[in-house]
């Protein structure tokens, strides 16, 4: 087999790393637009760190908070256009995946104002992107070191990614600290989203050689806090660091790997009952997992040997996925499931044993 690796972010982990390595800022430009959602950038203290880590370096800089959760592409696209007015050199993205993904999607639109907001996806002819630096808020998104962009089309409804060499950060800050604002509730979710990205990722057949290693380093770690959180309602502030670590580890390995059909099946719950994605994903986790255990029973006993037996993995994700007000019928399944016509060569067929459109519609029928 050969193994193509590609990781070209600077990925800074630890505490206080934003105002300590506030000169890797400086050598991106002396302009800058920060991008955050609506509190959790301040909320969690990182953007205090941010400006005062540009104010040191002398950058100028402005703000946008207009990203919300599942980032749109017309929020983008506005971004754009404040950073093109702003003639900002470049943008730093402080939050979660939303905020993070956003920034990436920014990135182009600041450097082809041509473009109208759907235009991000074919980005045919577009000029570079400006320079992204990421801060983040949560442990689950991987974000900070892939290179994905995951986004919400405001015509269509539906969650669509963009990727390629062009989609990296330059630099992504790592404090765990930044994670301690977050509620029970919300890094519950985020955790479950690394976990998938651990798990989808180890079970592909790309996953040899150096991102084995890091799935078997995430895998265990993040599920030990899985476990934890299963058994409270609170946030052990002693998980903070081994899930952002976790959340690190697991995005190195969809960054090669990529995900599995739990993610696109779980967009269906995320567009149309508001389930948080991390939740959503893992919603799928107990047909993944059996799956696996037919079509790839080394890698399975290896993940069994880093968790625990199967009904008690099983278990201890179903505690933690919240889907209640989940209510799909085989005729609404069949609709939703039109739109993995062409999406079978990508994360279905990455799935141990791959994946049909029509079983994939029998997955998605609850209650």
């Amino acid at each position: 087999m050969t193994y193509d690796v590609f990781m070209p972010v600077r990925c800074i982990y630890g505490n206080n790393a934003v105002i300590e390595k506030s000169a890797l800022l400086a050598e991106l430009g002396k302009r800058c637009l920060i991008v955050t959602g609506r509190s959790g950038a301040e909320k969690s203290g990182a953007l205090a760190d941010a400006k005062a880590a540009l104010e040191k370096e002398n950058i100028a800089y402005e703000i946008f908070s207009g990203i919300g959760e599942n980032p749109l592409i017309s929020a983008c696209h506005a971004a754009g256009k404040a950073a093109f007015d702003f003639n900002a050199e470049f943008i730093l993205g402080i939050g979660g995946g939303s905020a993070q993904d956003a920034s990436k999607a920014i990135a182009f639109y600041a450097t082809n104002p041509q473009f109208a907001p759907v235009d991000i996806y074919s980005r045919a002819g577009c000029n570079p992107p400006l320079p992204v630096a990421l801060i983040g808020t949560t442990a689950g998104t991987g974000s900070e070191v892939t290179a994905v962009s995951v986004l919400t089309n405001d015509e269509t409804g539906f969650k669509k990614s963009i990727k390629g060499p062009d989609c990296y950060a330059k630099v992504s800050y790592c404090d765990p600290k930044y994670t301690a604002s977050l509620p029970y509730n919300f890094t519950v979710s985020t955790a479950l989203d690394a976990f998938e990205h651990a798990i989808e990722g180890f079970f592909t057949e790309k996953c040899e050689g150096v991102e084995r290693i890091y799935a078997e380093k995430a895998i265990p770690q993040i599920y030990k806090c899985l476990v934890a959180l299963s058994k409270t309602d609170t946030v052990d502030e002693n998980l903070r660091d081994p899930l952002y670590y976790g959340s690190i580890l697991a995005g190195l390995v969809i960054n090669t790997c990529g995900t599995a059909f739990p993610h696109p099946l779980g967009y269906v719950l995320t567009e149309n009952f508001g389930t948080p994605h991390g939740t959503a994903c893992a919603a799928f986790f107990a047909p993944f997992i059996d799956r696996c255990v037919d079509f790839s029973p080394e890698k399975a006993k290896c993940f069994f040997e880093m968790t625990d037996d199967i009904d008690t993995v099983k278990s201890v994700i179903a505690s933690l996925v919240k889907i209640d007000n989940v209510k799909i019928s085989p005729e609404e399944a069949h609709n939703y499931s039109a739109r993995w016509e062409n999406m079978i060569p990508g994360n279905f067929t990455a799935s141990p044993g791959g994946l049909t459109r029509e079983e994939a519609e029998k997955m998605i029928i609850f209650g």
